[in-house]
């Protein structure tokens, strides 16, 4: 089963056990952020990646300007270990982590969760890769995929337990929108995507076609 078709799977199950209203609350919001021009802003595919410097669940600091010197990077933005959907996509890409690397890529996953967050986000999936934690969406501001959730999505994060301010340490209700570029050596985007229905994610055969592009460069 691909990735998208366990998320799916997911959704529908989300669907059948949901509070009344919550779907409809959910699309609704979904609806009117695809409706905005929120990320008119967003990196896209030809153009330069901002450079970060952000610190990983292992206690070590990850330079992009660094990693790039060795070889492509796969970079994926996620909303937190909260959000089950990024669990999901989480351990797929760590299936797919020696064939990145069988390109000599490396992966990085970036949230805004607190490093602790972060830590147990990496332990709980047996994470390998580099989980970084982006306090207060710095990096993922520069990359355009930033938006506020609505009073509504906050009053019903408060009622599941996941409260943003007490898992991102801070008071913005601030979220990226789930997110995955391929940059190469140069530090240039040659794969972007990104969707505001965060139930959906980049698949990854994707990431690996983009890498096996890069190699044959």
């Amino acid at each position: 089963m691909g990735l998208q078709q366990t998320l799916t799977a997911f959704k529908e199950e989300f669907a059948r056990t949901a509070p009344e209203g919550r779907v409809a609350l959910y699309e609704s919001k979904i609806a009117e952020l695809r409706a905005s021009s929120f990320f008119d802003g967003a990196v896209r595919i030809g153009e330069r990646v901002p450079d970060f410097r952000l610190s990983g669940a292992k206690g070590n600091f990850v330079s992009l300007q660094d990693e790039v010197g060795f070889g492509p990077v796969v970079i994926t933005f996620y909303r937190g270990g909260w959000c089950p959907y990024c669990n999901i996509q989480l351990k797929a890409y760590q299936e797919i982590l020696p064939a990145i690397q069988s390109y000599g890529a490396k992966l990085i996953a970036i949230s805004p969760e607190l490093p602790d967050q972060s830590v147990t986000t990496a332990e709980k999936n047996a994470l390998a890769f580099d989980v970084l934690s982006d306090p207060g969406n710095k990096v993922a501001r520069t990359f355009g995929i930033v938006f506020t959730l609505p009073d509504e999505l906050r009053a019903a994060m408060t009622a599941n337990g996941k409260a943003l301010p007490g898992i991102n340490g801070d008071e913005s209700w601030e979220l990226p929108v789930p997110a995955t570029f391929v940059v190469d050596r140069n530090a240039i985007a040659t794969l972007a995507h990104f969707d505001v229905d965060y139930r959906n994610r980049l698949e990854p055969d994707e990431i690996l076609a983009a890498l096996k592009s890069l190699s044959s460069q």
